[in-house]
């Protein structure tokens, strides 16, 4: 019972972390175009956060991305060593990555964490290869989804927008980018809580057979402070913010606009709610760093800072392999108090 309060614990602190890491991916245009102060986007950002929590439950039905990411290890290969070794390896990863300042991806360092201790303790059989796979392909696949999405948004609007006074243009937009970076922040609520639901869905399925009781025999019977909790505490991790990685995604890529906030956000939105539709967990950073790229190509491919894109791109592939090979060592140190 213990080690399973445990990994709750931990896994709702990664949720808390997840949240302050990624923030800026909700609020970094609308702070970088002064359409908000940064106190005032976090609050904002970190209300359509939890609001997710509602429209998941009530209006979507079902936590499907919760259901992928439980399925990533095959249930006969969880046990809670394995899953407490995930969770820890993601928490150094995450907070190494926002010490440094890099907007690298929650959602493959816990899925690299889970994938890479269980490869330690049972071997290559233990992971559902199908899944991990798919999530993997999705690195490169959202945000080319997004950048082409906010092309061809930027486009049409430019278009609309061609015989309008640039003045009267750019207040609308900054009304608009309120509405843009709410939806962005359900889609990132939608998405990224899931995947703590998942981890904390398998511990308890992983207790169950050692009869603790909290443990239960599937996802379906998850318990809804679960997913309350962890749509709570990402909530309360928007809040407290990361400014480090806002001024990485608000600046560094290329200089934003209102307009082309509101169309980066939007096309992030956009695709984070075609992901949810597929169930696949994605990144967010990912996602809206493709659309970033998308409304700064419009101008001119020179507009976008691609030596800053490099090395994001790098931190994006890296994250998997290192959350894993961290997890495989933690996991052999856990094993030892076993």
């Amino acid at each position: 019972m213990e080690l399973l309060i445990a990994i709750i614990v931990l896994a709702l602190l990664f949720d808390y972390i997840n949240g302050f890491h990624d923030a800026a991916n909700s609020i970094a245009t609308i702070v970088s175009t002064k359409v908000l102060t940064p106190f005032q986007a976090v609050l904002w950002a970190a209300f359509f956060n939890f609001l997710a929590f509602f429209i998941a439950k009530y209006l979507i039905g079902e936590f499907g991305i919760a259901n992928t990411v439980s399925k990533t290890v095959f249930e006969q290969y969880i046990t809670l060593p394995v899953i407490l070794s995930g969770i820890i390896a993601a928490i150094v990863w995450n907070l190494t990555t926002w010490w440094l300042g890099i907007p690298s991806s929650s959602s493959h360092t816990l899925i690299g964490g889970f994938a890479g201790a269980a490869i330690m303790a049972s071997g290559f059989k233990a992971i559902h290869a199908v899944v991990i796979i798919k999530i993997a392909a999705f690195i490169f696949v959202a945000p080319l989804i997004g950048m082409i999405v906010a092309l061809i948004l930027t486009t049409i609007v430019l278009h609309i927008c061609k015989r309008v006074r640039p003045s009267k243009a750019e207040a609308w937009f900054k009304r608009l980018q309120l509405c843009s970076s709410a939806l962005f922040s359900v889609g990132f609520g939608l998405n990224d809580s899931q995947k703590v639901m998942g981890i904390i869905a398998a511990a308890m399925i992983a207790a169950h057979p050692l009869g603790i009781g909290m443990g239960i025999e599937s996802i379906n019977d998850m318990p809804s402070w679960v997913a309350f909790s962890c749509f709570t505490m990402i909530s309360l991790g928007t809040m407290s913010g990361g400014w480090k990685i806002v001024k990485t995604m608000g600046s560094r890529i290329t200089k934003v606009t209102p307009l082309e906030g509101m169309v980066a956000e939007t096309s992030g939105a956009l695709t984070l709610y075609l992901t949810e539709y597929l169930h696949i967990p994605v990144s967010t950073t990912h996602i809206i760093t493709g659309a970033i790229i998308g409304v700064g190509a419009t101008k001119r491919l020179s507009s976008v800072r691609w030596g800053v894109t490099k090395n994001l791109m790098t931190a994006w592939i890296l994250t998997i392999p290192v959350s894993a090979a961290l997890a495989a060592i933690i996991y052999l140190i856990v094993s030892l108090f076993q």
